[in-house]
């Protein structure tokens, strides 16, 4: 059975950095797949991806030899059974804002002892070429789970949380925190409260020994985020650096500016 390569490195300390997959597509799935990030996730929460195309995208990036990931819909069994069943080697769990939650992604991503997940389905072993029973035995060792920080309810109970066994990561949506805070949504920002929230995650994520995570625009922000501590970074999405490459190209032929780019 293949070894997950981003559940190693963030075990180890070291950083590991991939984007959001928007489009429901396979074949855009399989060309991102080329490029040497160590993951894709399929924003499966907020885009109108299916569950063949999900399949169908976790098999093309995980032939290339990069990692298949999910945004679940919602922190439910159902949810991410469908993922992980159908070939995606971890999910992320949206909107995780108490230990209850932590410990419902946790008996939803693992099977027994460690969780509920039930035991069935055939791509998800052959994702990892193993066979069904190899698959089994180790998909608790290899399966990533990482959960979203993305509410002051969260901040609020972030050690709870984190302490929970199982979690390999936390992940900071800045748009939604932002949000639950009164504030403009944003990628960054200067505002106090939010800068005092970044710091007291990565302070519990490292207590815990758990790696955090955190959703930037472009790579002068990641290279920001990495120098601040941050492990798990997604870089913006393939929708976004389609369109900012196109607003790029027409800006420069003085074709007028175009509407704003995607957020994800």
């Amino acid at each position: 059975m293949k070894q997950n390569p981003v559940k190693a490195k963030l075990r180890k300390g070291q950083p590991s950095i991939g984007t959001w997959l928007s489009l429901p597509d396979p074949t855009s799935a399989q060309l991102m797949a080329q490029l040497p990030f160590d993951w894709l996730t399929l924003n499966i929460e907020h885009m109108p991806i299916g569950v063949e195309t999900a399949a169908l995208s976790y098999s093309a990036i995980a032939a290339a030899g990069t990692v298949p990931l999910a945004r679940p819909a919602w922190n439910t069994g159902e949810n991410v059974k469908r993922a992980l069943d159908n070939g995606a080697w971890g999910v992320v769990i949206p909107m995780v804002c108490s230990r209850e939650e932590a410990e419902r992604a946790v008996a939803s991503a693992f099977y027994a002892p460690l969780g509920d997940r039930s035991v069935g389905g055939m791509l998800h072993a052959l994702s990892f070429q193993a066979e069904p029973d190899e698959y089994y035995e180790k998909a608790n060792r290899e399966i990533l789970l990482v959960v979203q920080i993305e509410h002051v309810k969260a901040v609020e109970n972030i050690r709870e949380i984190l302490s929970v066994p199982g979690i390999d990561a936390c992940f900071i949506g800045p748009n939604d925190l932002l949000k639950s805070m009164g504030k403009k949504p944003a990628w960054n920002s200067e505002e106090p409260e939010f800068l005092a929230a970044l710091k007291h995650i990565k302070s519990a994520a490292q207590e815990q020994g758990v790696a955090a995570g955190i959703h930037v625009d472009s790579a002068a922000s990641a290279r920001s985020s990495l120098a601040d501590g941050f492990q798990f970074l997604a870089i913006a999405s393939e929708a976004g650096m389609m369109l900012a490459k196109g607003k790029e190209i027409l800006e420069s032929l003085n074709l007028g500016t175009t509407a704003a780019v995607a957020k994800y």
